[in-house]
């Protein structure tokens, strides 16, 4: 029989001051946000359930093709193992892939009841800074995420387990992490994802959430 306390439904606007979280991670050809291709994105939208533990919802997950004029370094593309230019990666465009998950971002803001999306990210200053910039470049319109606000990953795991680097923060709460498949921005988000949710509930949990 179900608790008589225990809320129907759970709106992530009431956790995070109406703000819509959604890990997002991205895999790039080099660290100039502004000049460096966008080869990889994925986005992982979340909820909460009927007793308010975060969880993740759906996944969204893009190969990029390089913009046009864009430069690919050749160290950053040895360090993640992409190829931008295999026909094989079914890679689409930069703004496909944006489009595709600010409409999801939308669809999820509308529904739980939140005003703005913010990004989630591991040492997240580098996925805003691609992301934001390929919505400039790409003249997307209703962008619903902050300018600047972020949660970081990085600076939580910092706080709550003593470790920054994702892998370690991973394996120091009891998350999987396979070296191998990392940098892979589906993986690393998904980790990334687990990570904050977890960090998240383990608050709530200790009676950190509700006030």
């Amino acid at each position: 029989m179900q608790n008589k306390n225990i809320k129907k439904k759970n709106f992530l606007s009431k956790r995070f001051r109406k703000f819509y979280p959604v890990v997002i991670d991205i895999e790039t050809a080099g660290f100039n946000y502004k000049t460096d291709a966008l080869l990889e994105i994925a986005a992982i939208t979340l909820k909460m359930d009927e007793s308010g533990w975060l969880k993740k919802e759906k996944t969204l997950h893009h190969h990029i093709k390089p913009f046009i004029g864009s430069i690919v370094n050749e160290t950053s593309i040895k360090f993640n193992k992409i190829d931008p230019f295999s026909p094989l990666r079914g890679a689409v465009s930069e703004k496909k892939a944006l489009k595709s998950i600010l409409k999801k971002v939308n669809e999820g803001i509308k529904i739980q009841k939140c005003k703005k999306g913010v990004i989630v990210a591991h040492n997240s200053i580098f996925d805003l800074n691609f992301f934001m910039s390929a919505i400039e470049r790409n003249s997307i319109k209703k962008n619903p995420f902050h300018p600047f606000v972020t949660f970081d990953t990085a600076t939580l795991s910092g706080l709550a387990i003593g470790q920054t680097v994702l892998s370690k923060a991973c394996k120091n709460i009891g998350i999987y992490f396979d070296n191998k498949q990392a940098h892979s921005a589906l993986y690393d988000a998904i980790k990334t994802a687990n990570l904050f949710c977890k960090i998240v509930n383990k608050w709530k949990k200790l009676g950190g959430w509700p006030i």
